[in-house]
């Protein structure tokens, strides 16, 4: 006996419901990597620092000033559907970034040190390999104050936010870098990335 063709559109129809929320569930999160040196630990005279419940010297004992802006920047991009990530080019460990971050009450989702990057180069086959390559570690842009690795952006296709230790304006900068990168790859990669956050909570409001 045949099922009958209302049937049949019911089934169709609920499998492709099923089939989009797997893909929303799998769909990945942007990646957005910070640098450690006079980005997110900037020396005193550069910029202000995030301000703690914990004594100073817990600080100089386990980890150094954070740039103001930092803790409000991390919540900001989190709430627009980012993951956050440390792409540092010193020899910090792992544990010691993620400890100093958490006594600002910061969680990152990956790490990459010195280390961790040239074993993410190996496979790349890169001649004249840059001094960071986000793409190694599905990383979609990176923040850090360094111009040359601006450059090094634009040579090797990567997307680099570059921002002044001294700029005061450094987390707007950062923030709608964010929402530039998100509708290029909510347009390139449909499959993969919702609109930006910021933008359909504007579409609603208009």
């Amino acid at each position: 006996m045949e099922s009958s063709p209302m049937l049949a559109q019911w089934r169709s129809r609920g499998l492709q419901a099923r089939q989009a929320i797997v893909r929303v569930f799998r769909r990945p999160q942007v990646r957005i990597s910070f640098d450690i040196d006079d980005t997110l630990a900037c020396q005193l005279y550069h910029s202000d620092v995030e301000h703690s419940r914990l004594p100073g010297f817990v600080h100089r004992w386990l980890g150094e000033p954070l740039r103001q802006g930092t803790r409000s920047l991390i919540r900001d991009l989190r709430r627009q559907g980012c993951s956050i990530w440390i792409y540092t080019s010193s020899g910090r460990t792992p544990s010691y970034i993620r400890r100093w971050l958490l006594l600002y009450g910061i969680r990152v989702d990956g790490v990459v040190n010195s280390d961790r990057h040239y074993h993410g180069l190996k496979g790349h086959g890169l001649s004249n390999p840059p001094s960071k390559f986000p793409p190694a570690f599905d990383i979609d842009l990176h923040v850090d104050d360094s111009e040359g690795v601006g450059i090094e952006g634009a040579d090797h296709g990567f997307r680099v936010v570059v921002v002044n230790p001294e700029d005061e304006n450094w987390t707007r900068k950062v923030l709608d870098a964010a929402v530039k990168v998100q509708a290029q790859l909510a347009w390139q990669q449909p499959h993969r990335y919702e609109a930006p956050v910021r933008q359909r909570s504007e579409a609603l409001a208009s």
